[in-house]
């Protein structure tokens, strides 16, 4: 209605040649008026679309903390619709993000920096516009194995048959990075690459000696796994997460507690990743403001949908971010007094 509307006082305004002050003004109304909708009809799709957020297999935590932040998305920003898609996790998602064939994804801090700066397992394949909105929380690696099982340390598990996580999965690279740097390759044992529901399946059923997880504790598909079989973790020692920390900048140290899963007396010593939710550089600005905004005032959602999302803090995504945060991300942090780290502004 608005256009025929503007059509025929156009042409009556130029049919009857009106000269006139107020006529004019009548005619700047208008078009005035037709440019405000013409601008608004663009506008408007950018939050009136279908949003893909790229997370990880069902045994692990990408998965909930993915469908719980869609839910968010949908409860909370106007015309704006966003479905978890099951992937094979941090290398996969990066690859989506570049091809804008996901619109958001969760993946580890080292494969986020890698992908970023073409370096390890992304050399010659450089992805640049992979930006931040925030780090979500810490990934612990976990070794399972049966608590009948003779391993009780990495180095037990040369001869063995080990799921080291998906293919394309930052759980493996996670492994490999730790192994190497302990002197330990996969010609020492015979790597499975199974996600984290096979894992536990085939721990279960004897059909691997031990598993690898790279995942916000605790996690379905172990505690599953603990609710049928007595499981024991293994922990690494000081100079193991040493070793491992010389080669990868992004690991730190991290404690399982005690009592996390069924059967499990004592703490565990291990290796903590931050996740960290990025999107394509190319991403609204506005819109990327709006999801940092509603991730960050609305985490008591995230939290009831799994507890890792405690970790979800301004301070963890400054301190644990490795690639640059999106220009709408940051405009979020400086209007709530963030201090914000040079490396994390272009």
């Amino acid at each position: 209605m608005a256009n025929r509307s503007w059509g025929v006082k156009t042409s009556f305004i130029v049919n009857h040649n009106y000269k006139s002050n107020r006529a004019e003004e009548t005619f700047m109304r208008i078009l005035k008026y037709a440019v405000a909708v013409s601008m608004l009809a663009v506008a408007l799709p950018l939050s009136a679309q279908q949003l893909s957020i790229a997370t990880g297999g069902t045994g692990g935590v990408y998965y909930p903390i993915g469908g719980g932040f869609a839910e968010m998305i949908n409860n909370h920003i106007e015309g704006a619709k966003a479905t978890a898609e099951v992937t094979g996790a941090s290398v996969e998602n990066m690859g989506l993000i570049m091809r804008g064939d996901a619109d958001l994804a969760l993946a580890l801090a080292d494969t986020v920096y890698q992908a970023y700066t073409g370096t390890d397992n992304f050399e010659d394949r450089q992805i640049e516009n992979i930006r931040a909105l925030a780090s979500v929380y810490p990934n612990a690696v976990q070794l399972v194995t049966l608590a009948e099982s003779d391993i009780k340390s990495i180095a037990d598990l040369e001869g063995k048959r080990v799921s080291v996580g998906a293919p394309g999965s930052g759980t493996e690279l996670n492994v490999r990075a730790i192994l190497e740097a302990n002197g330990i390759s996969y010609s020492d044992f015979t790597p499975q690459r199974f996600n984290f529901n096979e894992t536990a399946n085939a721990i279960r059923d004897g059909d691997i000696d031990a598993g690898f997880w790279s995942v916000g504790p605790p996690t379905s598909s172990i505690l599953n796994l603990a609710a049928t079989r007595d499981i024991r973790l293994i922990s690494l020692s000081d100079e193991e997460v040493a070793n491992a920390r010389e080669e990868v900048a992004v690991f730190s140290p991290y404690e399982l507690a005690a009592g996390m899963y069924e059967g499990m007396d004592e703490a565990v010593q291990t290796i903590g990743i931050p996740n960290v939710l990025v999107v394509n550089a190319d991403m609204d600005e506005e819109l990327a403001y709006q999801l940092t905004k509603l991730l960050f005032e609305n985490t008591d959602e995230l939290i009831a949908v799994h507890p890792a999302a405690n970790d979800t803090t301004v301070k963890f995504t400054m301190d644990s971010t490795p690639v640059p945060l999106h220009p709408g991300a940051l405009r979020y942090f400086e209007e709530v007094g963030a201090t914000i780290p040079d490396r994390l502004r272009l």
